[in-house]
């Protein structure tokens, strides 16, 4: 960066204590390197002023000879008594023109290792003297989207913080934080380099009624007295809309009954879920008759719907 001293200690300038290994120095100069580098930021002098700071310290403290003489005080973090920091084209192109990297100059680095370096970062295959040409990040967006929208599968549109917007196609099936990405959506690539990628992380929000269990749809279904006792056809909503199901007579509430292909559909090679219906007896208000009815009404086989509970006292 501006004003960093050419005879800055190495040992800081890298971050390492002074007993680090020739390991603890490569890896320090290597992390730095990678955030420091020219080629990653492009017209910034204070990356530029502190690549070389780096680089000097590293050239200085990879050589066991240089750093030993340092170390007893014999030179300077120049590698000799009040001599300019080398400039980055030093460093760049080394004493008998060689690119960065190209040979001892370079304090131990090969150019397999800036390779290694920025494939890695961005993940794609660097050809020798193709370095510049570089994929741009990935940026990470959040999509909130309804429980059904998940389900069945939507295009919605999402507004970034640039003021672009992103027509996103959620897939029938996405479950909550699942990520999609869109290729090229990301940030630019450097010198004609591939734009990298959008990640969209789908945040379901629950529904009042349903409820995914993997592939199948749960739901409490409220049913009145008489639906329960005499049973008969109502209406169940599901994901693809109501659908006509039959209670049997005598239905309880607790239980469960299956639309079968009512649940999640079918996709990504998965079959379609099922939907389970739980039954909730609701009484509602009793009216004068019925209460008038249960008052008089001896059942013919009269049970103890707690029975169990009391013989487990």
């Amino acid at each position: 960066m501006a004003g960093v001293d050419a005879l800055e200690d190495p040992y800081k300038t890298l971050g390492v204590a002074r007993d680090a290994s020739q390991e603890d120095i490569r890896r320090a100069y290597r992390d730095l390197a990678k955030r420091h580098h020219p080629d990653l930021n492009p017209g910034n002098s204070q990356a530029e002023d502190r690549f070389k700071a780096i680089s000097a310290a590293n050239e200085l403290l990879s050589d066991p000879l240089k750093r030993g003489q340092f170390d007893r005080g014999e030179i300077d973090a120049a590698g000799q008594a009040r001599a300019p920091q080398p400039s980055y084209r030093d460093y760049a192109e080394g004493e008998h023109g060689q690119r960065y990297g190209a040979g001892p100059q370079a304090g131990g680095w090969s150019e397999a290792d800036l390779e290694d370096i920025f494939g890695r970062m961005f993940d794609q295959d660097h050809r020798p003297g193709a370095s510049s040409h570089m994929r741009g990040g990935d940026e990470h967006y959040i999509l909130e989207a309804s429980f059904l929208d998940a389900v069945n599968g939507a295009t919605r549109r999402l507004t970034l913080p640039d003021g672009r917007t992103l027509d996103v196609k959620i897939p029938p099936g996405t479950a909550d934080k699942q990520k999609l990405r869109l290729k090229g959506q990301g940030r630019k690539g450097v010198n004609g380099g591939p734009d990298g990628d959008a990640l969209i992380e789908i945040h379901v929000i629950p529904h009042r009624c349903f409820k995914r269990d993997g592939q199948d749809i749960r739901l409490e279904l409220p049913v009145t007295l008489s639906e329960a006792v005499l049973g008969g056809p109502v209406e169940v909503p599901t994901p693809g809309g109501l659908v006509r199901m039959r209670i049997p007579p005598g239905a309880d509430s607790g239980t469960e009954l299956r639309l079968r292909g009512r649940g999640v559909p079918a996709h990504g090679g998965k079959p379609a879920g099922d939907l389970y219906a739980t039954l909730r007896v609701v009484i509602g208000t009793p009216d004068p008759a019925l209460e008038a009815f249960l008052r008089t009404w001896k059942p013919e086989h009269p049970s103890n719907p707690r029975r169990a509970m009391e013989a487990g006292q």
